[in-house]
């Protein structure tokens, strides 16, 4: 009789224990929950973005897997991804507009053992997508001179964006929400630049872009113009200038003494002429940054009449 009353002891005490050994497996990390959802995504003209989540057992004890994602406090089942097991998947369809969205996920389950299923459950920290409506897709091309027009491809772009080489501000054209095109600023040849975009919306890698070295001839080498006087200034490239054209950057330290239009090769061309006409009385100089050694110069000598 004193034996049967330990037995039935000693089994109440066993049942106690694996449920307390069961109810410890529930309170650990039972399953490990992985968000697969990228932080920013490209708008798209449906305005429904997916959702991607991976559940990995850390038992072959844990059955009833039920994921749910939490939007703006309303809950929706997941769906088996179509990649592998233990991915789910949601698609949603942000309202109009909304530029980001806060979720977190919620996965509930079931841990047996002693032919008793105990749930439990898991989550994932509240996290933030933002819907990216201005993003560049690439550059026409990845190399070419000073001066030659590069286009840019993307989404979302606006006449304030403007094409930075290392910080240092390209002339800029915008031509629609979904392209842009800049020429290649007067900085030194045979080097990669890092090419971003920027806007009071904060600034967009672009990519890296390669300056190469150009020769540039202009003729005459040197002006000697009275106030009024006009003449020719022709400037010649080695090869005939790329889509879009090449733009000539020509700076002077006597801007009141030079009058002169903006200097652009046409596309397929190798040399542009243009007018040059005397202002006030003055010596200087006019430049060409980018060519040759680095810079080309033409003396100017502007006298009174």
């Amino acid at each position: 009789m004193h034996t049967t009353r330990i037995s039935a002891a000693r089994k109440i005490i066993q049942r106690a224990l694996a449920a307390f050994s069961l109810l410890l497996l529930v309170g650990c990390d039972s399953v490990t929950l992985t968000d697969l959802t990228p932080r920013s995504v490209a708008e798209n003209p449906s305005q429904i973005y997916t959702f991607t989540l991976r559940v990995a057992k850390r038992s072959n004890t844990i059955t009833g897997v039920s994921p749910t994602i939490v939007i703006d406090g309303r809950s929706f089942q997941m769906r088996s991804g179509t990649l592998g097991e233990g991915l789910y998947e949601f698609e949603y369809q942000l309202p109009a507009g909304r530029d980001r969205v806060a979720y977190y996920f919620l996965v509930n389950y079931f841990v047996e053992g002693n032919n008793v299923q105990t749930p439990g459950e898991a989550y994932t920290q509240v996290e933030t997508v933002q819907i990216v409506r201005r993003y560049v897709l690439s550059l026409e091309v990845n190399r070419g001179p000073v001066g030659a027009r590069i286009s840019v491809l993307g989404r979302g772009f606006t006449t304030q964006d403007r094409i930075m080489f290392n910080g240092t501000p390209a002339r800029t054209n915008f031509e629609s929400a979904n392209s842009l095109s800049f020429y290649v600023p007067a900085l030194a040849a045979n080097a990669n630049y890092q090419v971003s975009l920027s806007s009071a919306a904060g600034t967009s890698p672009v990519g890296t872009f390669r300056i190469d070295a150009s020769t540039i001839s202009v003729a005459p080498t040197a002006l000697s113009l009275r106030t009024g006087d006009r003449t020719t200034l022709t400037f010649s490239l080695p090869n005939p200038a790329p889509p879009g054209g090449t733009l000539l950057d020509v700076a002077t330290d006597v801007p009141e003494s030079i009058i002169m239009p903006e200097v652009i090769v046409p596309q397929g061309q190798t040399n542009v002429s243009v007018t040059v006409e005397g202002g006030k009385p003055g010596n200087g100089t006019l430049y060409l940054k980018g060519f040759g050694a680095g810079e080309v110069t033409v003396p100017v000598t502007i006298s009174p009449r």
